[in-house]
């Protein structure tokens, strides 16, 4: 089969690779849809924390189910699916608390084995979504999607509660559109006016804040000087992630969405005197990918008008780097398999 190979930094190359294994509990995937996330594109620079070379990258996957046993979740050959790409141990401490999303033998499509970018691809039964409402768009659109839901969940948002989404990238629009669900009233920060506007227009966000000029004005002017009471940060830089600290109102709660390779600090008395609440929140669980599907298919969450770009199999190494050019204006790529 085709698979396309991360030989090292800056290095993707179409090579022939074995068919994949089947064990009795798992399905094999004929995949047709892969989503290029932020996490890829670190991997291709050399920036992605927990990542070897080489690796076929790839963990927003869509599929049909060309081989499954018996089993009882009803799949059948012909099914389209979304992957849920995290394959927890199942027995740790974060497992035994149903923190499977950050298992500390947690095991990643794309990141700790080889991922989508390839024909065919085996994954576990009780780590397939089917739908029979969905496309293959929206449903490799499903993983990405699930990580904003994840830290709407993580915050707890209440009905009419200001929020304040510094990013507006693939995650920050799928926080954006979970908080929207929760009934957030939505500011999002970014330095790109078209993705400001793009909030604006497609999800209906409240604000836009354009972060190049004075955000913390706007920001008082909006909330009535009482900051967002929610704040979540999807940048993946560290002086956006350290500025935040000082956009959130007191007793308010920051969570940090992104990931990045430094040092992150704050100024303790001030931490202290507004009695924040600090999260992180990592991937996303079946539970979230589920509540994804569902809204999808009610037409609560729109995934597919963020996808701007596509290239085949075939055409995706002489593309990819292309893909990290902000005047490119890609949201989101997918590669059709």
């Amino acid at each position: 089969m085709k698979s396309v190979v991360c030989e090292k930094p800056w290095e993707l190359k179409m090579k022939e690779t074995e068919l994949p294994e089947v064990k009795s509990s798992e399905a094999l995937i004929r995949v047709h849809r892969v989503g290029i996330c932020g996490t890829d594109l670190h991997a291709f620079k050399g920036e992605q924390p927990y990542f070897t070379y080489p690796r076929v990258l790839g963990h927003e996957i869509s599929g049909e189910i060309a081989q499954v046993g018996e089993n009882p979740y009803g799949f059948k050959r012909g099914d389209l699916v979304a992957v849920i790409p995290y394959l927890e141990c199942g027995h740790c401490v974060a497992c035994r608390m149903g923190k499977t999303n950050c298992c500390t033998r947690l095991n990643l499509f794309g990141i700790q084995r080889d991922g989508g970018m390839s024909e065919y691809l085996s994954v576990p039964l009780d780590h397939l979504l089917k739908s029979e409402k969905l496309n293959l768009d929206q449903l490799a659109m499903a993983e990405c999607l699930a990580i904003g839901a994840h830290a709407v969940r993580r915050a707890q948002i209440e009905k009419g509660e200001p929020v304040l989404v510094i990013g507006a990238g693939p995650i920050g629009m799928a926080i954006i559109q979970s908080a929207r669900e929760a009934g957030a009233k939505l500011m999002a920060l970014d330095i790109v006016q078209e993705r400001l506007q793009f909030c604006r227009d497609r999800f209906k966000v409240d604000h836009v804040i354009h972060g190049g000029k004075d955000p913390i004005k706007e920001i008082e002017s909006i909330t009535k000087g009482d900051y967002p009471t929610i704040v979540f940060d999807a940048t993946g830089n560290a002086k956006s992630m350290m500025n935040a600290f000082n956009w959130v109102s007191h007793g308010g709660r920051l969570i940090l969405v992104s990931l990045v390779q430094d040092h992150i600090t704050f100024y303790d008395p001030d931490f202290h005197r507004r009695e924040l609440t600090l999260l992180s929140s990592r991937n996303a669980t079946r539970q979230d990918m589920e509540h994804i599907i569902r809204s999808l298919e009610a037409g609560k969450i729109d995934g597919t008008s963020l996808i701007t770009h596509r290239a085949s199999l075939d055409q995706v190494s002489n593309q990819f780097e292309s893909w990290l050019r902000p005047e490119t204006g890609v949201i989101k790529a997918v590669v059709e398999v």
